[in-house]
């Protein structure tokens, strides 16, 4: 079975940096994108970034842009979402999830659901 195990999660002031792993296990192919969301207290879930395990294509939503950056080790198959410059808004429970297909945008702007995903790790960022 297909398995994501998250974690990275902490507790940190503004200002500070997080990395956040994935690691993924028994997908049954190749080529697949893997997607950081978080869910803050009282919102909807938000895609965060994506990246493709195909073409290393990657998405990040504006609230990511210039502070976050994901990564991969494919000896490990781990994903990594490196946060800096964290904010008090950041504070979430991050997931990360996985499909099929190099499509980082359409898993994380919503467009596609995703089928698998590993529990969350929760960030908090105090200021």
């Amino acid at each position: 079975d297909v398995q994501l195990q998250a974690s990275g999660g902490g507790s940190v002031q503004a200002g500070e940096s997080l990395r956040l792993s994935c690691a993924v296990s028994a997908f049954p192919t190749d080529d697949y994108t893997v997607a950081w969301f978080r869910q803050a207290p009282g919102k909807e879930r938000e895609g965060i970034s994506c990246s493709s395990t195909f073409n290393n294509n990657t998405y990040y939503a504006d609230s990511a842009k210039g502070r976050f950056t994901i990564s991969r080790d494919s000896a490990k198959n781990t994903v990594y979402l490196q946060m800096s410059s964290l904010k008090p808004e950041d504070t979430a429970v991050y997931y990360c999830g996985a499909d099929v297909g190099a499509r980082p945008y359409y898993y994380c702007s919503g467009y596609g659901s995703i089928r698998y995903w590993g529990r969350g790790t929760l960030v908090t960022v105090s200021s």
